[in-house]
């Protein structure tokens, strides 16, 4: 497995799903770094830009996933938003999805570098933590196009490629 990717056919697509601190992002870079990949980070088209929790008309956002997929071949996206995912889905990707379960994920936010597509400074960053915290152990909970059951759903329906990741090592072992 620790070729996994070496395997693939190319053009290389990916597509990662998974919570909120499983690890999705670092894996993209990894991927991206490792395999000249274009990246898209799904809270970059999920939400207004410069503004925090306010979403974009679901249409436009599958839009730009759309545009993403059809310009570049060798690609990952990755993002905890079920639609969006989906939308990447009819272009045929390897489809990870990343659950290593929820004290992982909330250590990962916790130790979460600064994000500054999505805050002006750490600090205003870490205003956010509890909340977030709060928000990741839903995950479980939850329903909607968040929550893991959406997430499950869409990767059991998925005739695609596919893996389903329950540890980090899992995903680090792919690189």
């Amino acid at each position: 497995m620790a070729r996994y990717f070496e395997q693939l056919e190319l053009p290389m697509r990916i597509v990662i799903l998974g919570n909120s601190g499983s690890g999705k992002t670092t894996l993209a870079r990894r991927l991206a770094a490792g395999h000249g990949l274009a990246t898209l980070d799904l809270d970059t088209v999920a939400w207004e830009p410069g503004k925090i929790a306010v979403p974009r008309d679901p249409a436009e956002a599958a839009a730009d996933v759309k545009a993403f997929c059809e310009s570049n071949d060798r690609r990952v996206a990755e993002g905890c938003y079920a639609g969006l995912i989906d939308a990447a889905l009819a272009y045929s990707p390897t489809l990870l999805f990343l659950e290593p379960g929820v004290e992982t994920c909330l250590s990962n936010c916790r130790n979460r570098p600064w994000e500054p597509h999505k805050y002006p400074s750490k600090e205003a960053q870490d205003e956010k933590l509890a909340f977030l915290l709060a928000w990741v152990s839903e995950y479980y909970s939850r329903d909607g196009d968040l929550s893991l059951r959406a997430h499950q759903a869409l990767f059991d329906g998925y005739a695609g490629p596919k893996q389903k990741l329950a540890a980090a090592d899992d995903a680090a072992a792919l690189i």
